[in-house]
């Protein structure tokens, strides 16, 4: 017997490598995953109540999501993103993992090409592999902001998309809004999708602001929005997500996702309804915490510009350190847990092996926790680079 070639191309997932890593030393501090500190709001508890009140709500239900969802996505997409979905649809998912592996079989054929932009989210490329496809990889500059000109050249005939993360994981940058129409208007031009991963859309910083290509006029035909409660609302685990797709890749997804998941879990889909009752504030009032965090990291990592680079990062909880001295990163970040107890990312995860890179989370964390970590990441880098 023998594996499917096709996933033996496939990347191993780096995270459960660093966390079986963590496990083996205890007391290690992650500033590894990428999770919110928190959990749901009471309102999402309290709605699953509501699901557990109708025997019905056991059975198999839309596979495009119960109606309660569907509308009060609606109304956070015109609202807050000034999406219309006149030409649209709205599609939940299992999270925004599984709206991205929908798209990518709905849009490709076996051999296609979609672009991602370096460095790339690795389940994104994970994904388009595991679809038996090429993702073409065209670097952002060095403050990690896209080159669309640069993302105009790679576009070949077999190309069915180009994805773009805003704000973004693994570097936290903000896409300019300019930068982003550039691509939109590219991808309808060359008569390819753009597909805009935007599940940390409520995590900006300072002056920087989330746009929506969606809510481009004339998108609707060209442009799968991807979003998330995973983040902004603690959901993680909950697995609740949604696309915006063109209507007529409506039949094709439902097929996709009905053979995979038949419909979201139901229970979920409820708390979620209640999760977006509690609405935007509740992210906002969360964010104070992480935002003081992120202040914390860098100043801590100011302290040693001889030995990495922080590009701006205005979005999501996301630094991808950019380190001076040449150093294989699976090495560094295995240093850093065994003898510093401080977990990171190495970067050649996210695609970027022109040097060592590491990313760094510090979404997770609490005051003192975070403090400690930092602590022990600079010393680390101080001993091991210095």
């Amino acid at each position: 017997m023998r594996n499917s070639l096709r996933m033996q191309s496939v990347q191993s997932p780096i995270i459960p490598i660093v966390g079986e890593l963590i496990r083996d030393n205890p007391g290690t501090i992650s500033l590894g995953q990428g999770v919110a500190y928190y959990g749901p709001p009471q309102q999402a508890i309290d709605a699953i109540q509501n699901c557990l009140a109708d025997p019905q709500n056991h059975k198999y239900k839309l596979v495009q999501g119960i109606p309660e969802l569907l509308a009060a996505i609606k109304t956070k997409l015109e609202i807050e993103n000034r999406v219309s979905l006149t030409g649209s649809r709205i599609v939940v998912t299992a999270g925004a993992n599984m709206g991205f592996v929908n798209a990518v079989l709905a849009i490709t054929d076996p051999g296609d090409e979609i672009i991602l932009n370096l460095p790339y989210y690795f389940n994104h490329e994970m994904a388009i592999v595991m679809a038996d496809c090429k993702a073409v990889c065209v670097p952002t500059d060095d403050d990690y902001q896209l080159q669309p000109d640069k993302i105009e050249a790679a576009i070949t005939s077999r190309t069915r998309a180009v994805v773009t993360i805003s704000p973004n994981n693994p570097t936290g940058a903000v896409y300019r809004e300019s930068d982003l129409r550039a691509v939109n208007e590219i991808c309808r031009q060359k008569g390819i999708y753009h597909i805009s991963d935007e599940a940390y859309e409520y995590f900006v910083y300072d002056c920087a602001y989330h746009f929506s290509p969606g809510a481009i006029e004339g998108a609707a035909e060209h442009t799968i929005s991807l979003f998330s409660l995973s983040k902004a609302y603690g959901f993680a685990s909950w697995r609740i997500g949604w696309m915006v797709i063109p209507e007529h890749l409506f039949e094709p997804i439902r097929k996709i996702q009905d053979t995979i998941l038949i419909c979201p879990p139901v229970v979920s889909q409820y708390a979620a309804v209640g999760a977006m009752k509690a609405g935007r504030a509740y992210c906002r009032e969360k964010l104070e915490l992480t935002t003081e965090i992120r202040e914390m990291f860098l100043a801590e990592l100011g302290e040693i510009p001889h030995i990495v680079t922080v590009p701006p990062a205005d979005g999501a909880f996301y630094f991808l350190l950019r380190v001076h001295k040449p150093y294989d990163p699976m090495q560094l970040a295995r240093c850093l847990i065994e003898d510093y107890r401080v977990a990171v990312i190495p970067g050649m995860t996210f695609g970027v092996t022109d040097r060592c890179y590491v990313r760094i989370s510090y979404g997770p964390l609490d005051k003192p926790t975070a403090a400690e970590g930092i602590s022990r990441l600079v010393r680390g880098l101080k001993e091991l680079l210095g």
